[in-house]
């Protein structure tokens, strides 16, 4: 069954997607980019809030990818307690030898996933390397937030590939960037372990406004909906 990932940006808005029964909460700063990070300090008390309730994420921010500056904050975020710590793959710089790097850490049962940006075109090979890697998880998101939905910067049988390999590997998959309810019953039927929501869960749909319950109820009642 697909689980739904809610990303939030402070205690008030994590203990209300936990009130609401979400699958996994995921902390980041939206205003900051498409994976801006939260202060650690925020997140230690945010992990501290939630206390084991429900699996939490947390994002190392809109980093470029060189070894030491991922591994550092890598190793900062692992410190919080979080379960999973999510990397993004931007465009560019040297992903082969970050992921060398980066091995030390995943063999000490850090739970890392990458985030590949569908609008970068990211060359999906990098999977099989990610798993030899020791990464848990992968997930597949956009960078620029005004192009519209994952759906429409993607075709349908590229993000069904995507499902597909991460499957083989074994890896976690997530599916994330601007979904709106229209998007659930489509991302659904390719069975990927979870879908991340932010805007769609906002006041007005502004992924830097505040969260509103009656968006987070609609989008758990959409999923679950299309799950059974």
């Amino acid at each position: 069954m697909t689980g739904m990932l809610a990303s939030v940006n402070s205690i008030e808005e994590a203990l209300l997607v936990l009130n609401a029964e979400v699958d996994i909460i995921d902390l980041k700063q939206p205003a900051l980019g498409a994976l801006g990070a939260l202060e650690v300090a925020d997140v230690k008390q945010i992990v501290a809030a939630i206390a084991g309730r429900c699996p939490v994420s947390a994002t190392i921010g809109d980093l470029p990818m060189e070894p030491e500056v991922i591994f550092n904050a890598v190793q900062l975020m692992a410190e919080t307690g979080v379960d999973y710590i999510k990397i993004g793959f931007f465009p560019g710089d040297d992903w082969l030898g970050t992921l060398k790097k980066l091995v030390g850490l995943a063999s000490q049962k850090q739970a890392l996933i990458a985030v590949l940006f569908a609008d970068a075109q990211p060359d999906l090979t990098i999977m099989a390397t990610l798993k030899a890697s020791g990464f848990v998880g992968v997930m597949l998101d956009t960078m620029d937030k005004q192009h519209g939905s994952l759906t429409q910067v993607l075709a349908a049988e590229q993000i069904a590939h995507f499902v597909s390999q991460a499957k083989e590997l074994q890896l976690l998959c997530g599916l994330a960037g601007s979904l709106r309810l229209a998007d659930i019953p489509e991302l659904i039927a390719y069975h990927p372990d979870y879908l991340g929501f932010r805007g769609a869960l906002c006041q007005d749909h502004s992924r830097v406004g505040p969260l509103n319950q009656m968006a987070v109820q609609s989008i758990k009642q959409a999923m679950q909906s299309a799950s059974a």
